[in-house]
């Protein structure tokens, strides 16, 4: 799972699976649900996400894999 923000468009995606997506459905505005060819979750989009999330604190908390950060 990777979380991406992007400032220039205020926006956070959160990439749950290496599959492509080949359909996205707004659930709320501006909140998007992307999913695979076999209809699983693979992306979440959140615009304007300052004003919808905290963006200055993340938590992770008893996960099974390798926590990286990636700069840039």
């Amino acid at each position: 799972m990777k979380l991406n923000y992007f400032p220039e468009t205020d926006s956070l995606y959160i990439d749950l699976a290496e599959r492509p997506s080949v359909e996205s459905r707004e659930v709320s505005e501006g909140i998007v649900l992307d999913y695979d060819g076999q209809g699983r979750l693979v992306g979440i989009d959140i615009d304007n996400a300052s004003s919808k999330v905290d963006l200055q604190r993340l938590v992770l908390s008893k996960l099974p894999g390798t926590v990286e950060t990636a700069l840039g």
